[in-house]
């Protein structure tokens, strides 16, 4: 079995030690050291060079029935990650290459050869496969086409418009010819970012007053697609602005994540009804058959700067936890990544 050479005897991961009641606490988590995996037939051993992590992830720490099953209990977490294979039994993958998998919160993973996708440093950074070019990249893209129907000429509102999906739907939205794009964000760095960077037509800071108003100033002719990563107070903003035949897709609600009582519906869904609106949930893996022409049609926008993109890097895997609770706060501009 090829292998480099000196591997440490253990490799540190964390564990969920208990199910979190409303926001996370950290001794609901420990980083414990477990030794190191060996590869078995049709397996690599990957040392993870870069982690993601993302806002679902708040999910699978629940127990509750979803489209995933939760996190066990007293074992390693998961999460996309790219590193590099240091020990192989795996046909089609050698010592040296660089892989994308799922067996993230860990310095060492063992993952079947079928579950690894090879990916070339030379055609982008290996962080982008976390972000731009992964899943999440691929969140927004799926999400804004497919789900929401863009269509040229449309008015597009997005919200957490600076994170890792917003700031690439806004981009990608003004690529395919949308007339408006509107963006919100929770800073006015942000708000900023969104406007001068990336190219949003408006934008909004949604801490500075009713969104509902803000929406309104910023789109006076209506919202024919919203992209709702937040939910809450936006997604009733959004619903009083669509116009008729308004398409809204649903990503994630994060303003919900961490309550721990029922949160009240939006109070206008009868609009729905004025405008024939549509609301429509995703998950990017009912999507993947879109993935050979996402890279075609996005990665060339990427090299040629046509879409900008930002990562917030945290160094550590004993900062994973941290970087994860920042995703919460909203601390991170663009994809939040742990570089290990």
């Amino acid at each position: 079995m090829p292998e480099s050479p000196a591997l440490p005897a253990v490799s540190r991961e964390w564990h969920l030690l208990s199910r979190p009641v409303g926001w996370p606490k950290p001794d609901d988590f420990a980083l414990v050291e477990a030794p190191m995996p060996t590869p078995g037939d049709g397996q690599v051993l990957v040392r993870n060079t870069y982690l993601s992590v993302d806002p679902y992830m708040r999910g699978r720490m629940s127990a509750a029935k979803s489209y995933i099953a939760p996190f066990e209990l007293g074992k390693a977490m998961q999460g996309g990650a790219v590193g590099e294979v240091v020990a192989s039994r795996a046909e089609g993958l050698e010592v040296g290459d660089h892989v994308l998998h799922f067996s993230g919160w860990r310095e060492y993973a063992v993952v079947d050869a079928q579950h690894a996708v090879k990916v070339d440093p030379g055609v982008a950074p290996l962080p982008a496969y976390l972000g731009v070019l992964g899943m999440t990249g691929l969140t927004a893209y799926a999400g804004l086409l497919r789900t929401a129907s863009l269509k040229e000429g449309d008015v597009v509102f997005v919200s957490g418009a600076a994170g890792a999906v917003g700031s690439q739907v806004g981009q990608i939205a003004r690529l395919k010819g949308a007339s408006r794009v509107i963006g919100s964000a929770g800073s006015d760095e942000k708000v900023k970012l969104l406007v001068e960077e990336y190219g949003f037509d408006a934008a909004f800071n949604y801490k500075s007053g009713p969104v509902a108003e803000q929406l309104r100033a910023a789109a006076p002719d209506g919202v024919d697609v919203y992209f709702d990563n937040v939910g809450g107070d936006h997604l009733e903003a959004a619903i009083g602005e669509l116009n008729e035949g308004g398409r809204i897709a649903i990503c994630g609600m994060i303003s919900v994540y961490n309550n721990t009582e029922p949160t009240p519906g939006p109070k206008n869904l009868a609009r729905l009804i004025q405008t024939r609106g549509r609301i429509e949930g995703l998950l990017v893996s009912d999507h993947y058959d879109l993935q050979p022409q996402f890279v075609q049609e996005v990665a060339p926008w990427i090299a040629s700067g046509a879409l900008k993109y930002r990562e917030t890097v945290v160094e550590g895997i004993e900062n994973n936890l941290e970087a994860f609770l920042g995703v919460l706060r909203g601390d991170n501009t663009g994809k939040m990544i742990v570089k290990l």
